[in-house]
């Protein structure tokens, strides 16, 4: 299946629209200061992008960022305005056409930016194999990857690497496709439908216990929407699976728990990070209004004392008591689909 991936994104598709589905595209709409940052890269990189969301996390200004699957460079040239001159991005993709698109603009995007280098390299290789790469273990601030953990074969391997080429207190911080349920055999055979992002999607809580069992153990979901398959042959083909686009942040930290556990602790945020005066979004469950004492639980209150975002919160409590879970811990389906039996159950 990978030369097949290689052969539908380095020569079938040529832009975004010769998609048969919107798996692979995001409809969501850039905030304004993203917006601008896109107005700087070049025609060709925004023409060949195949993201299903935005991977763009908060207080990037210095840190080292690694793109898996970064295709033609759109992410990474982002990313790059957002790390900054002393920043540095790296981006690794496996398809050599995408790479040959985004090598040949790291001059134009320098200069465009205003800097004296370009803070961005590319690496040709396969996410699954991190490691013939030469990059150094907890290396990373923050890895992203848009779109691209349904096409692995080995997403085992994917989330392994990533955990361990992150710095502790690191995040991974993705966007990508899941189902309601495990597609089923004929549909992950279906070379269309694999390279269309559905094919090669993850149970939602398969990706849970995957996640976990690598050590990131309390994934968050940041934002979520349902595909819409358009094309009636391929909404045929997939057997009434649903299919969500969703990002989720998972933090290598090693003292989260497997629930969401109750010591009686609280953050305000200060309202101090850039482009987000009013409140800042942790995950869907957890917007926490500026200047306002919010209740946490002890893994949240980690995720905002042990990682780059401390500065921004004054924190209270510790573990020293334990009041018990959280209510409505559970394990329904997380995404939005209109059937309000089904909604997600607030964790905290």
């Amino acid at each position: 299946m990978d030369d097949f991936v290689r052969h539908y994104y380095g020569e079938v598709l040529e832009q975004s629209s010769d998609l048969k589905t919107d798996a692979c595209c995001t409809t969501q709409s850039p905030p304004p200061y993203v917006a601008e940052l896109l107005q700087n890269i070049h025609e060709e990189v925004r023409r060949r992008y195949y993201g299903c969301g935005l991977v763009l996390p908060e207080l990037l200004e210095g840190c080292r960022v690694l793109d898996l699957g970064c295709g033609s460079g759109r992410d990474c040239y982002l990313l790059a305005q957002l790390v900054g001159e002393r920043g540095e991005v790296v981006g690794v993709d496996m398809t050599e056409a995408q790479l040959e698109v985004a090598e040949r603009h790291r001059a134009y995007h320098a200069a465009r930016f205003g800097y004296s280098r370009s803070n961005v390299e590319f690496r040709l290789g396969r996410i699954e194999q991190l490691d013939e790469l030469g990059v150094e273990p907890e290396s990373f601030d923050v890895i992203v990857s848009n779109c691209v953990l349904n096409l692995s074969l080995d997403k085992a391997a994917v989330l392994r690497s990533a955990h361990r080429l992150l710095k502790t207190g690191g995040e991974f911080y993705f966007a990508d496709v899941y189902a309601d349920r495990r597609v089923p055999e004929q549909v992950r055979r279906d070379p269309i439908l694999y390279g269309e992002c559905l094919g090669g999607a993850l149970y939602w809580n398969d990706f849970l216990s995957l996640a976990k069992a690598v050590g990131f153990e309390d994934p968050r979901l940041v934002a979520d929407c349902p595909i819409e398959i358009s094309d009636p042959e391929l909404r045929e083909a997939v057997h009434g699976v649903k299919f969500f686009s969703a990002t989720y942040r998972l933090f290598k930290l090693a003292a989260l728990e497997p629930c969401c556990e109750d010591y009686g602790q609280a953050a305000i945020y200060r309202g101090t990070i850039p482009h987000h005066p009013s409140s800042f979004t942790l995950d869907k469950h957890h917007v926490l209004p500026a200047r306002k004492v919010f209740p946490v639980c002890g893994n949240t209150f980690d995720m905002l004392s042990e990682t780059r975002f401390r500065e921004h919160f004054e924190l209270f409590g510790d573990r020293s008591t334990h009041y018990g879970i959280f209510a409505g811990c559970g394990t329904a389906l997380p995404f939005d689909d209109g059937v309000p039996s089904r909604a997600a159950a607030r964790c905290c």
